[in-house]
This record gives C-alpha cells, structure tokens and sequence, in this order.
C-alpha cells in the first residue's frame, strides 16, 4: 500500500487468495477491498483494522484476521504489516504478507472435535482412563478416575495421581511409569489405588504410547481396571490350588487325566507305580485296561464307561486291584472321576485320583464309609440351604459396604420385577427412594460400626415405575453385610386403606349426626311456618286491609316461602324430603335446562352441554333434580366473577369397585363443572357442610351443594367434587340407572268436576295450633271437618260411624303414623282421597295413591290438592312449590 493505504501491487498469490486481479484493486484502499467486513455483516471500520494501523503507528503488527473474497465467501489469514520508510525516515508505505489459514483451521477443529469426541468416549468408558504429555505429566484423566478416587482435577494432572496410590505401591508404580514412559515402550502394572470411600482397592494399569504421523512421541494413553474382586478370587483359587496339591501330597493321592478321544493318558509317577510301570515309561489306556486284575476288569470298564457316557455321566468310583506290568505285584487301588463334556454332549475328557490303599484296605473301607455318609450330609444340608435360599418369599442377599449386592436370591426378580444381571449391577442406593436415602444412609453407618440394624424400612423402585416397601434386617461381617427383607407394601397399602376408610367413616357419622340435628330443626321450624303461611294466606284471599296492608301481607308470604324453601334444602340434606323417584330422561331434562342456565348465569359465562344421546334413564325425581341443577348452575356462576365456561356432560358410567360414597354398579354421572376459581384443601373438606358458604354474608344460605348431596344419597347414588384453585370446580352427581321406562305422557282417568269439592274432611294432627289453622281452611274450601289429634283417635272415631270424605293427616305423630293411618283406611274405604303432610321419605310403609306434600308449608293450596284427588281415582305424587300447587293440579 501507499503513503494512502492505496494498493499498488499484489502478486499473483495474492490474486489467488483475494479473488481480485491487480487493476481491479490498483489505487483502492485495500481494506475496502479484502477487510471491510464482519462474518456476521457488520460493517469493519477501518479505524480497528490492526492491519492499516502499522503505517500511522510506524510499527509492524501481526495477527490473524477474516478476509472477505471476491466472490462474498470469508477466510482466515495470518497477516504481517510492515511500514516502508523513505529517504527521510519517513514511512511512504505498507507491505502486507498474508497467508491462507483455512486448512490450518479447518486441521484445529478437526483436532478439537476429535478431541471432543475422546473426551466423550473417555468420560462414558466402564474404566478409569489418562492421557499424558511427552514429559510423563497427566493431562488427562476421565470422570470414572475421578468417582472412584474422589481426586480433583487439580490434585490428580500431573503427578498427582501417585497420591492415590497405596503408599507400599507408590514407589513401585512410579518406577514402573517413569522407565516405561523414558524407553516409549508399554506397560502394565497392578497395584492398591484409594477408593473414594477411603478403602485402597487392587487396580490394574495399563499403557502405551502415542505417536504423531511424523513418528513425533507425544506421551501415552492408559486405562485402569478395579480388579479388587478379581484379585481376591485369584488369590483364594491360588490358594485353593496349593493346599489341594499339599493335600494330594500328603495325602499320597495321584492324579490321572485321559484324553477320550485320542486314548493318551496322563499318569504321574506316582500313578504309574500302583500298576507297577517305571516314571519315564509313556503310557496309554490299554496300559491301564491291561493292568487291572482279570477278576475286576470288567467292573473297572464298566464304571469308566458310564462316567464318559454322555446319557449316565456316572461318578467313577471303583476300587480294583493291578497287577504290577514290571513287577507282577498286586496292589489296591481306590480310584475316582469324572467324565467332562462339551456342548454337544461328547465326552472330551475323564479326571480323576488313585490311592494305593493296598497296605490300608481295611482301615480305608471303613474311611470311605465315613465319607460316604459324611459326603451324604454335607450334600443334603448344602441343599436344604440351597433350596431355602432359591424357595423364600424373602430377599435375601450379601452386600458390600459400598452398597452393590454380591450375591442376592431370586424372590429380588419376584418383588422388583427385574432380571437378576440388573439387579446385580445396581447400587443399593440407586434403587432406593430419593426420599430414603438419608435413612440409608444412616443405617449404613451403624453397620461400618459393627451394629446390627433391625425392622429398618424403605422403598426400593419396581420395574414398572412403582414402589415397594421393604422392611430390612441388616447384620454386618467383616467386609460384607448380610440382608433379610421382606415386602411390606401390601401392609403398608391396608394400613393406608384402613386409615381412610376410618377417615371416611368419621365423616360420615359427622354428616349423619348433623343431618339428625339437621332434620329434627327443619321439621320444628316447619310446624312454626304453617300456621304463619296459612294464616296471612287466608289474610291475602279475604282481601283483608287496604293496599298498604295486603303488600305488607304479600311481603310476608314471600319470606315464608323462602323460609319454606330453607326448609325443603334443610330436609333435602338430612335426606328427609319426599322424593317421588322415577325413570329420568337426563338428555331431555339437562336440554330444558340449558336454556334456564344460560339465561341464570348471563352473558359473560359460556354453558356448553355435552350429553350422549344413548343415555339410559336415571332413578330421580326430576323436579328435585332440576333444583339440584339449577344450584350447582349458580354456584358455578358465583365462582367465575370475570365470567369462563360452564359445562354440563352426562355419561354413562359403571363402577367396579366401591370407592368413597359410590357403590359398584351402572349409574348416570352428571356432571357441572367451572373454569373458576376453584377451591383449597380446607374449602373442599366442608363444600357440603350446611351453612358453610364463601360467597359472604347475605349472598347464599349454603345449602346448595348440601340439598344435593343429600339428594344424590337419598336416591342411592353420591355427589362428588373435584377442585383445584385457579383451575376449577367439577361437581357430579351419580345416580343409579333406572330399571323403567320414562313416561312421555303421563295418562289421566280423571273425572269430570264442574264445582268445588264438597263433604267430611277427616282432619288428624298431633299439634294443635297446626290443626287449628288447617281445620279453618279445610272449612273455607267447603268441607265439614272432625278433628283427631292422633291417628288412634281417627280410628275410634270410624268405629264410632264417621264416613270422611277426604282424610288430612300428619305423617310425623306419636303412634301411628300417617301413612300407616291412611293405609288402615284404605282397607275400609278403597276410593277414599287422602292427603299426607309432611311427606318424609324415612317411612314405614308407602302409599301409592295418596298426595304427599312437601312441608305444611304448602297448606294454603290444599283446595287445588283436594279437588285433584276429589275428581281422580288415584293421585300421583308430585313435588309442588306451595302456590303453584293449584295451576300444576
């Protein structure tokens, strides 16, 4: 570049690697030209170019930067600026080296991501693995060697692992790595490597060096094994080894061993003495067939026979005399073995030992019977704990303290659900709870102190994602811990059931303790409401008073009839109410209602009804069940202030198993459920309590979800919620199906009446303000009436000559009630009308034909009442409010 950082020459490498020729940059700054750029679009200006800064900074830089080429594409260079001076000292110039690094970076991602992959491989190998530089320093080691020695990284790179080492083997294990690592040759060394847990455990090292492509040594790669356990078997099968060679030494017992099929033995001299053959003599199977005496040689073959046949695999266990091949001796010998077999079946092998009992003949049959019985018992015990062991119902297992099993029985595949090989590779604490491992923890700590820990209890993870209960006996030796437990969830699940069915029972013995408090109010305040009804009734129809008075008046009424409907949600809740039960057409019911809803609830709550159109009938009085509706409807609109979606389903539904208040069978489920504000734990435990409401003082009588409650009972079914703030609310009802048809018509053989019913009216009650004010309307509707203050006294007064035209009566009286009287009656007067009040539903005996009033409440429209079952041969029970008793009749 020029004294304006203007370029002035480029070669013809640089050509190549800008992608511009000489005239196409001649006399353009060059950082226009290759540097104007970010990768990332950003514009680069020229005031950060480490490049153009040399000239006005009088010194060369060097860097790496991103050069953008002719054709858009970006590349990496190294890059030297070295200012020209002129004549003056001066600087009149820029000469700029470049060099293409794309390769070079492409070379050090490669390394990186293959570095990357090495350090993933490493990281998820079984084994502990590291990598060292040329110098023998660790710069490298995988989390395995981290897990198991417990070492940061900081303590183990570069030589720092030695301190994990066994300090009898650290000098050892260093020798071994710093004279391999100087001659660049493998290595392999065992030695004790400290486990996390502070426990020094047998490890084995092994290495080789690393190489570049160059042949440049760049240090070794090395993984280590924990072989403890290996190590402890080897040490034990040495062992075992030894002391079975010392006793066949002692013992002056020989070994033989014959290949099957080729026929060559192997004798050692001591074997080859007992059949009289010198130790340097080769020998076969004809030398042992030829040497055993004439008179046991066939019982010899016989037995080695059937130990190499494939069917019999007997034990070879024969004594038989030889005669010496050298000597002509005769010798005793006592000879055992066994055929060994491959996978095909084919006998490969037979083994075997040989004693020379022939100076011990007597003393040694008397032995070989005391090994036999001996053997007998120990093979018998051995396999009664065996089949202990292999048959309990108990997990049984021997464990280390490092919490793997060593050794578990097969009731662990049973009770967890998992084949033993995963079981086995498990820790104890990998299975347990997260909520347990504390009290595992603990519980391993009084067993590294020697103590046994009994009926200690915990769950361990079942294969399908459940949890068992296991309750643990622990008891300690040596290194090892010995486990006895036994699966508890099944108690655990009673005791839990058992728990909430005296939950459940404690509530409803409260419910039904308030629900007789409940009953008994209701029905005291409802012999105070009639007389108060019927008298400003009578007071509104004669007229009585001016204006002023009859709205006093009619303001009365009004708040008797919600005092009546008080009564009615306090008798529905102590399941008192007269309920006429039906078969119920729930579509047709639920689609009248929609449209009351809607308009209750108001624009700002959306009602959507989904019911199936093959719903079979339900058992209910429709008009209790529409109030029940009609209450659940508001109290969803109550609980979404800021309005939401109310939706109404009915399915059909069956019940397998009886849970909380639902019984097994087939049911209708109505459900009303809110997207509102839902409700908390304590709210939900009281919803259906009396009285118990959260909209505030004055804005329900918190009866709405009690009446139904009580009604879902009283027809056999049940009422259940489900709640969560912020979510909602769902309320269902379940109610049994119906066995009848619904009455789309209901049919009439009513008679035709001109005029006002007209005769004897046979008036009974036990309260004699109640049957005061009743007497004085029966006679303002037309009827002459006896009065009787108890159901005994009705009946004396029939005995007496009477013939009613119409009987009046209480249900609630002392004595005979009024559904008994009414059907003591009809015994006598088949068409007599009758008229019970209050009908209760807690009767003794029913009475098809007769009118059952809700409450003496409804007492004012008893004119309607009379004429309807005046002018009918049968009355047909239904719930009616008390002033449009008259229009429904």
């Amino acid at each position: 570049m020029d004294e304006h950082q203007h370029c002035v020459f480029m070669n013809e490498a640089a050509e190549e690697l800008t992608g511009y020729r000489l005239q196409e940059a001649m006399g353009r700054p060059l950082h226009d030209v290759v540097h104007h750029q970010h990768p990332d679009g950003r514009p680069y200006p020229i005031e950060d170019c480490p490049i153009d800064r040399a000239f006005p900074e009088r010194g060369r830089m060097r860097g790496e930067e991103v050069f953008v080429h002719k054709d858009g594409h970006f590349y990496p260079v190294a890059f030297t600026a070295s200012p020209i001076a002129g004549d003056d000292g001066q600087p009149v110039g820029t000469i700029i080296e470049v060099r293409d690094l794309t390769e070079d970076k492409a070379r050090e991602a490669a390394l990186r991501e293959s570095e990357g992959r090495f350090r993933n491989m490493a990281d998820h190998a079984p084994v502990m693995m590291w990598v060292t530089d040329p110098t023998g320093c660790c710069t490298y080691l995988n989390r395995q060697w981290y897990e198991f020695t417990g070492q940061t990284a900081a303590e183990a790179e570069g030589y720092g692992w030695l301190e994990a080492t066994h300090p009898e083997d650290r000098e050892l294990a260093e020798r071994a790595f710093t004279h391999a690592n100087s001659g660049r040759t493998s290595f392999r060394i065992e030695y004790r490597l400290r486990h996390a847990s502070g426990a020094y455990r047998w490890a084995i090292d092994a290495a080789s060096p690393r190489f570049g492509d160059d042949g440049e040594f760049l240090g070794y790669v090395g993984s280590v094994i924990d072989i403890d356990e290996r190590r402890e078997a080897e040490e034990k099968l040495a062992l075992n080894e030894e002391q079975l060679r010392l006793a066949l030494e002692v013992a002056e017992i020989g070994q033989w061993d014959v290949d099957h099929a080729s026929g060559r033995m192997f004798w050692p001299p001591r074997v080859k003495a007992m059949f009289g053959i010198s130790p340097d003599v080769p020998v076969t199977l004809d030398d042992f067939l030829d040497g055993v005496h004439p008179e046991d040689r066939e019982r010899t073959r016989a037995a080695y026979e059937a130990a190499s046949d494939p069917d019999l695999r007997a034990l070879y266990d024969v004594e038989y005399r030889t005669v010496g091949k050298e000597d002509g001796i005769i010798r005793w010998v006592a000879a055992k073995g066994r055929g060994l077999f491959n996978a095909q079946g084919t006998c490969f092998r037979v083994i075997g030992t040989a004693i020379d009992v022939t100076e011990r003949k007597a003393s040694e049959i008397r032995l070989r019977e005391l090994n036999e019985r001996l053997e007998f018992e120990v093979t018998e015990r051995t396999a009664e704990r065996n089949r202990v062991w292999e048959m309990s119902g108990d997990l049984l297992a021997i464990l280390g303290f490092d919490g793997r099993p060593k050794v578990i029985n097969p009731a662990w595949e049973i009770t967890l659900g998992r084949d033993m090989d995963t079981l086995l590779n498990l820790s104890f604490r990998e299975q347990i709870h997260p909520d347990d491992h504390k009290a595992g923890e603990d519980a391993l700590r009084r067993l590294l102190r020697g103590e046994a820990v009994e009926r200690f209890e915990h769950r361990l993870a079942h294969a399908d994602g459940s949890w068992r209960w296991i309750s643990w006996t622990f008891v300690p030796e040596g290194d090892v811990f010995y486990a006895v437990g036994r699966d508890v969830t099944p108690e655990k699940e009673a005791a839990e059931e058992l728990e909430n069915a005296q939950e459940a029972l404690r509530q409803s013995q409260k419910m039904e303790a308030m629900g007789q408090l409940t009953g008994g109010v209701a029905h005291d305040f409802n012999n105070l409401l009639t007389p108060i009804v019927g008298s400003l009734d009578l007071l509104q129809r004669k007229g009585l008073g001016g204006e002023r008075e009859q709205r006093l008046i009619e303001g009365a009424l009004q708040s008797a009839d919600r005092a009546r409907t008080l009564v009615q949600r306090l008798l529905a809740f102590a399941r008192r109410q007269p309920l006429q039960p039906a078969a119920v057409d729930v579509v047709k019911l639920v689609d009248g209602m929609a449209d009351l809803l809607a308009s209750t609830t108001g624009p700002q709550v959306r009602v959507v009804v989904e019911v199936a159109d093959d719903l079979p009938p339900a058992k209910a009085d429709p008009n209790q069940l529409e109030m029940a509706l009609l209450n659940l409807g508001v109290n969803a609109r109550d609980a979404m202030p800021q309005g939401g979606t109310l939706r109404i389903t009915a399915t059909r539904e069956s019940v397998r198993s009886p849970r909380g208040a639902l019984k097994r069978g087939h049911d209708v489920r109505l459900s009303v459920a809110d997207t509102g504000v839902g409700m908390d734990e304590p709210t939900l435990a009281r919803a259906i309590e009396p009285f118990f409401s959260t909209k505030g003082i004055g804005k329900g009588t918190g009866l709405g979800l009690s009446m139904a409650h009580g009604l879902a009972a009283q027809l056999g079914g049940a009422l259940t919620i489900h709640s969560r703030e912020g979510v909602g609310t769902n309320v269902e009802l379940w109610l049994p199906i119906s066995t009848m048809v619904p009455d789309t018509e209901k049919a009439s053989d009513a008679r035709v009446f001109t005029s006002d019913a007209r005769g004897l009216a046979l008036l009974v009650d036990d309260e004699e303000v109640v049957r005061a004010s009743t007497a004085d309307m029966l006679v303002e509707f037309g009827y002459e009436v006896q009065e009787a203050d108890s159901g005994e006294a009705a009946l004396a007064l029939i005995a007496q000559g009477i013939r009613p035209d119409l009987l009046v009566t209480d249900h609630l009286m002392p004595g005979m009630n009024g559904v008994e009287l009414a059907s003591t009656l009809r015994e006598r007067f088949p068409e007599l009308p009758v008229l019970v009040y209050p009908g209760m539903q807690r009767s003794r005996g029913s009475l098809p034909a007769c009118r059952a009033l809700q409450s003496r409440s409804e007492a004012p429209n008893w004119r309607s009442a009379s004429q309807h079952l005046w002018r009918t041969e049968r009355c047909i029970p239904k719930r009616h409010s008390g002033r449009a008793l008259i229009e429904n009749l």
